[in-house]
């Protein structure tokens, strides 16, 4: 049963690896904010593997429910500020422009 959960877990890591790819070249704000979310979700499953790997549920179970809690946060934070700072429309305009039929 633990090479099942050791094959879970090293399945995660795979697709953390594709989502720090989307992450840090992603055509818009957008995309590496979505990448860094991804990134934090898969990190609350892999901590809780971990936690069943080692027969450590109760503690790590906490640890992911905080790290849970702080990526939610900043991604909020972070998607705030980007809206503030220039906002995503006019990020997402300057790489992808629209076409305006006139």
């Amino acid at each position: 049963m633990h090479g099942f959960f050791l094959g879970a877990a090293l399945f995660l890591i795979l697709l953390m690896a594709l989502s720090l790819y989307r992450a840090a070249y992603g055509p818009t704000v957008v995309d590496r904010l979505v990448g860094a979310n991804a990134i934090g979700s898969k990190t609350v499953v892999l901590l809780i593997i971990i936690g069943h790997l080692f027969s450590r549920e109760d503690m790590f179970v906490d640890i992911a429910l905080a790290y849970a809690m702080l990526n939610f946060i900043a991604v909020l934070a972070a998607s705030r500020y980007f809206h503030k700072r220039k906002g995503l429309d006019a990020v997402e305009e300057e790489i992808t422009p629209r076409i305006h039929w006139d």
